[in-house]
């Protein structure tokens, strides 16, 4: 049968389509759902036992056309212009006369009409690469067989449609699956999401903020710092589901029933308990930058681009137990991975709706917004730390470890751990297993102090304490600059929670300055003699041998195997790569305290879970030779104890004094007393999209990074003085300039300040050529460079601030090397699959 192919539709169609949306059922259906295809299919079928023969897709493309126009000529009437009208609008009136009339643009327009002209053309081809209606996404992912889809939900009648009183009692819902990635959030990921949720910083941001999108990404770093992967619009879905759901559970409650409940309501409760349903209706609304008047209109899924708007929609969820996982894979084992049923049913039943939804905004919305945006400019400066830096400094580990993760997560510092069986002991150091957190290890310090492998051996009082607090600045500051290592947390004052890797019997060893054995295996090189790069040795980890040194070429012809990850060519070269990074990172972040790094000695090893080679075992004193001032003489790492010619309780004390002297001297890495920020200053709001980019860029190096609006063209003296108040302040500053047709605001500032300026101009497909000329040719005494990618002015930026503040430099060299790794690996695996 071919439905509808070629041909417009009918009086008679429309007609029909209007009955079975005027029905109660169907229009609370389309308010309270959040995926929509369903409920088209359904109508579909209505429509055909009617003798209209339309598909969904077409369905749902006139049910948008059909309410876009009816709102156009709604606006005109309520602003006067009686003179605009159309077909069915009566009949339209009655069943949306209560939602909000907003003016819809000219391109809105064109897009649904392109939409039903392409749907009606050719109903078979795959629209979803395009926007359906008004940006709509469409990407559910229920069956395309109605009856099918029918049989793995709650039953819906689709005969004549229920009477009132069934309606109130049951509601109908005609739902699909959501499409989260394949896979339903299992009880210990809500888990982790709603300890994340309980943060004070992020329940203020959510309350505080006009657009969540960032605070969402950073919920979904934090998760998979947990082993959980989940993107931001995931988060914000499952965000919104529990959110949804415990405020049915509570209006139940409030209303005499105690039959209804939830899993986590004790935990919501404590989180959202504190205001009542409307307080909370309100923050949602100020959340998403709506009036609240808008809050009807919102479930029927209504959208306009707003200024700086991804098209990503916020989502809500239903949840029911009435369908099982097994059931879903039934559906489409393709769009979902196998979960295995180890959980009751009630635990492993999910049935999510998601729903599509932006704002419309006209003028006055736009204007509000942008205000709105200024107005928390200042508080999201201020609040930005919590925001992009994660204290707890989790390390990366897969989904099957997200249990142990969350638990260490939850754990308080210094909490009594379970220990299980040593799994190794070296000379300083002891690793147990920890039964109750698989994949991790707990790596205790030992009050001990060696020298040429053992050969001299002391007992330091504190030196384990001390030796810990080393490691574990050290691997922090790694780590929040983008190295992975196998450090999970301080455990306590002498021990430290690690990832459980199989170690490479390979020391590493960087050198910036000669000295030591080197001179010794290479007589004639003097000491003192600097090494551009940094010179790359290895050493063989055999006692009995002294640690010879080994070449790369023996290293790959051992053909080591570890956690079944085989070290060949590419695994060496990712680790020499990998420790002049790590090298290059700790000697710029020493600098601000005056002190030379000279040599530094590290291991890597296999994480058991992930396969990949990560940094593992210690970075203590022990590992690197540290000259204040550049002083041998001054020499505070364990060089002053190998030098002792007799060991006598006061030599030790000496000893003791450096080591303590590192050990305070090493927290001061992870703080910089370097200010920098970014302006960017756009000259319309309709860059405010192509100007979020770069302040998310730069929220990657820790950077502030503020929005202002101006035009050197209409308003020169309002952008001269904009630029005078942050010259003011003393704080260096970095001006973004995004303009776009005449950039004329990118030029002005850099006449008119010392400050740096870098052009980021918003180019269109049609007339980029000529406009990128305004930025590129630009009159003599000028220097503005101009890059087109958000992304890249955000580096630039970053790269003039790592000049003097270690913590930017550490993140740019880190994402340099992870760049490079990953390359390094992708041609791995590509040579793999032709070979």
């Amino acid at each position: 049968m071919e439905c509808g192919v070629g041909k417009h539709w009918t009086e008679e169609e429309v007609k029909a389509l209007l009955s079975v949306w005027s029905e109660k059922s169907i229009r609370k259906q389309l308010r309270g759902t959040l995926r929509n295809k369903g409920i088209f299919i359904y109508i579909a079928k209505r429509l055909q036992e009617l003798g209209v023969c339309r598909d969904w897709k077409q369905c749902r493309a006139k049910y948008k056309n059909l309410k876009y126009e009816y709102r156009t000529v709604k606006y005109a009437h309520n602003s006067g212009d009686a003179t605009k009208t159309m077909k069915f609008f009566h009949d339209l009136d009655a069943i949306l006369r209560y939602e909000p009339v907003l003016q819809l643009g000219a391109e809105e327009n064109g897009r649904c009409s392109a939409t039903e002209a392409r749907l009606n053309a050719s109903p078979t081809t795959d629209s979803t690469q395009g926007e359906i209606s008004v940006s709509l996404e469409d990407d559910e992912d229920a069956p395309g067989d109605p009856l099918l889809f029918m049989s793995r939900v709650r039953p819906v009648q689709l005969g004549n449609p229920p009477s009132a009183v069934e309606a109130s009692k049951t509601p109908a819902f005609i739902p699909t699956v959501a499409n989260e990635g394949g896979k339903h959030w299992t009880v210990d990921e809500v888990r982790a999401l709603i300890h994340i949720w309980s943060d004070k910083n992020i329940q203020q941001q959510l309350e505080g903020t006009v657009r969540n999108k960032r605070i969402f990404e950073h919920v979904a770093a934090r998760l998979r710092k947990f082993g959980i992967v989940r993107d931001w619009k995931q988060c914000r879905t499952k965000y919104k589901n529990l959110k949804h759901e415990y405020r049915s559970v509570k209006n139940a409650q409030g209303s005499g029933s105690t039959s209804k409940s939830m899993k986590f309501f004790n935990e919501l409760d404590a989180i959202l308990g504190h205001s009542t349903m409307e307080q909370e209706s309100k923050s949602d609304n100020e959340e998403s930058g709506r009036p609240p008047e808008w809050t009807e209109a919102k479930s029927e899924k209504d959208c306009i681009e707003m200024p700086g708007d991804t098209g990503e929609e916020d989502s809500v969820s239903y949840m029911s137990e009435d369908l099982q996982i097994a059931d879903i894979k039934k559906v489409s084992d393709s769009e979902m991975s196998p979960v295995p049923l180890k959980k009751s049913a009630s635990e492993n039943t999910i049935l999510q709706f998601q729903k599509l939804l932006t704002e419309r905004v006209h003028t006055e919305g736009k204007k509000l917004l942008l205000e709105r945006l200024c107005k928390q400019e200042e508080m999201q400066d201020l609040n930005r730390t919590q925001l992009y830096a994660d204290p707890s400094a989790i390390q990366q580990v897969p989904a099957a470890a997200a249990p142990a993760a969350i638990a260490i997560a939850m754990a308080p510092a210094g909490s009594e751990l379970k220990l299980g069986k040593k799994v190794n002991e070296g000379k300083t150091k002891e690793v147990y297993e920890l039964p109750d957190i698989p994949g991790c290890v707990l790596m205790q310090s030992k009050d001990q102090i060696t020298a040429g492998n053992a050969a001299r051996k002391d007992r330091m009082e504190g030196k384990a304490a001390i030796s810990n607090t080393t490691t574990s600045c050290v691997f922090q500051l790694l780590q929040e600059a983008g190295i992975k290592t196998a450090f999970v947390r301080k455990h306590s004052d002498t021990a430290f929670i690690a990832a459980h890797c199989e170690m490479i019997p390979i020391e590493w060893v960087c050198r910036r300055i000669a000295t030591g054995s080197f001179l010794k295996r290479n007589p004639g090189v003097k000491e003192g003699y600097k090494f551009y790069p940094p010179k790359i040795e290895m050493f063989f980890k055999d006692d009995a041998n002294n640690d010879p040194q080994w070449s790369e070429e023996q290293l790959i012809e051992a053909k080591f195997s570890f956690a079944g990850l085989t070290i060949g060519q590419t695994e060496v070269d990712i680790m020499a790569r990998s420790t002049q990074a790590i090298f290059e990172i700790l000697e710029k972040s020493w600098q601000p305290q005056n002190c030379t790094l000279v040599d530094l000695k590290i291991e890597f090893g296999v994480n058991i879970l992930t396969k990949e080679i990560v940094l593992a075992d210690v970075i203590d004193n022990d590992s690197w030779r540290l000259w204040p001032s550049g002083d041998r003489s001054q020499q505070k790492d364990k060089q002053s104890y190998r030098d002792l010619k007799e060991v006598t309780p006061e030599a030790l004390q000496m000893v003791k004094r450096n080591f303590e002297w590192v050990a305070e001297r090493v927290e001061l890495l992870l703080k910089t007393k370097s200010q920098g920020r970014v302006v960017v200053l756009m000259g319309s709001p309709s860059d405010l999209s192509h100007c979020e980019k770069i302040k998310k860029a730069c929220a990657t190096f820790g950077i502030p990074c503020e929005l202002r609006v101006t035009s050197a063209h209409k308003g020169p003296d309002e952008t001269l003085r904009i630029k005078a108040e942050y010259e003011g302040d003393g704080i260096p500053t970095v001006f973004v300039a995004v303009a776009g047709r005449s950039n004329g605001l990118g030029p002005v500032m850099s006449g008119n300040t010392a400050y740096p300026v870098v052009n980021c101009p918003p180019l269109s497909a049609d007339w980029g050529a000529q406009d990128v000329w305004s930025s590129l040719r630009l009159p003599s005494g000028l220097g503005c460079p101009t890059t087109l990618s958000p992304e890249g002015a955000a580096q630039f930026a970053a790269q003039i601030f790592g000049l003097n503040n270690h913590l930017v430099w550490a993140k740019l060299r880190s994402s340099m090397l992870n760049t490079w790794i990953s390359l390094k690996q992708a041609d791995k695996k590509l040579r793999e699959c032709t070979l």
